[in-house]
């Protein structure tokens, strides 16, 4: 991933935007400090084609919304000693 500063930006933003485009992710930073990344845009279309490429890959338990045992518990609540 490559990092430009603000003046390179908006020298090259046709040429940037071309590469991100492609695929490529590319940091914009001021003075040294990131402040932005320009990123592919990806519509919720192919976020639509992505879901449900898991189904049967796992089965939810019949228990998943049984209470968890008491030791459980008490290590998420922070009393496990």
């Amino acid at each position: 991933m490559e990092t430009v500063n603000i003046h390179q930006a908006k020298t090259n933003l046709s040429r940037l935007l071309s590469r991100v485009q492609h695929g490529e992710e590319i940091v914009i930073s001021n003075r040294g400090v990131p402040v932005a990344k320009l990123v592919p845009f990806r519509t919720s279309l192919n976020r639509r084609t992505s879901l449900g490429q898991d189904r049967g890959k796992f089965v939810v338990p019949e228990d998943f919304n049984a209470p968890l045992p008491n030791e459980i518990l008490a290590a998420f609540e922070g009393d496990v000693e």
